[in-house]
């Protein structure tokens, strides 16, 4: 059995209907109740208290082990969540990273990332860390605007890195969890192509067949928004890498066509995928 936490998210979602198809008992963790696909067990947790986990790990042979904001920070303690998964058996584990945990490696929340990153390596389990860098359903902050709007507001308008697919994400992990020949491997992942915020807002357009009005925000008024949905260190982290991503934050990892055979999504796919969302 495949334990799935943050199960209704962008990749949590995908990932348990992926496993699901493919014939995984599959137990899908979030904060409170949620639909979940036919035969996929359903467990409410909260992953900052590490022993509300332990009902869905018993039995469980694998975890995909993806946080929420909070956990990041160094008040988190998600080093348990790795305890609890030894503890019950648990054989693999898949932890959602971040590319920050390498190309910034200093800031508060990337020290924390890192820190449990060693733990898992140093836990005895098997291991796979994934190191996604910006995603393209981020681009979900504008939709409201661009509903009621036809405006996209964002910082650093002329600035691009290559965004990837949380689906990519969720494929790359689905690999990682039923293939042995992954254990050990450290992926980093990103899109095909560098975009720019302006570019995301044209490719929005092209999906929705209408224009698409682009706005640039400062760093102030971004940082504020952004503070409202995400501890104020991650804020500032994302902040930084997006108005000026270094080489490493620029490079079009292999790694999504190396794990699954195939090119990884442009966010043009995404936003035709996604393009309800935006109606």
């Amino acid at each position: 059995m495949i334990v799935v936490t943050g199960a209704t998210g962008n990749i949590g979602r995908p990932l348990t209907r992926a496993l699901a198809e493919a014939g995984q008992q599959v137990t899908a963790v979030s904060r409170r109740a949620a639909a979940v696909p036919d035969g996929v067990r359903h467990l409410a947790a909260d992953l900052g208290r590490p022993a509300e986990l332990r009902p869905a790990l018993a039995g469980a042979s694998a975890l995909f082990l993806l946080l929420s904001g909070e956990l990041h920070g160094p008040a988190g303690r998600p080093a348990e969540l790795i305890g609890e998964a030894a503890a019950a058996g648990v054989r693999r584990v898949v932890l959602l990273s971040s590319q920050g945990v390498v190309t910034r490696p200093f800031g508060p929340t990337r020290i924390a990332m890192r820190e449990l990153e060693d733990a898992l390596r140093g836990s005895g389990l098997e291991w796979v860390i994934l190191q996604p860098g910006g995603f393209a359903s981020n681009a979900l902050w504008w939709a409201e605007s661009v509903r009621t709007q036809g405006l996209v507001a964002a910082p650093f308008g002329e600035v691009g890195v290559p965004i990837v697919d949380p689906a990519d994400i969720a494929a790359v992990a689905a690999a990682c969890l039923l293939d042995d020949r992954h254990a050990g491997s450290v992926y980093q992942l990103t899109g095909p192509e560098v975009i720019t915020p302006r570019g995301q807002a044209a490719a929005i357009a092209g999906a929705l067949g209408s224009p698409v009005r682009f706005h640039e925000l400062t760093r102030a008024e971004a940082g504020a928004a952004m503070r409202r949905a995400m501890p104020a260190e991650l804020a500032e982290d994302t902040l930084d890498i997006l108005g000026a991503p270094n080489p490493a934050e620029l490079r079009i990892s292999p790694d999504v066509q190396r794990v699954l055979g195939r090119a990884p999504h442009p966010f043009a796919a995404w936003a035709a995928r996604n393009v309800a969302a935006f109606r």
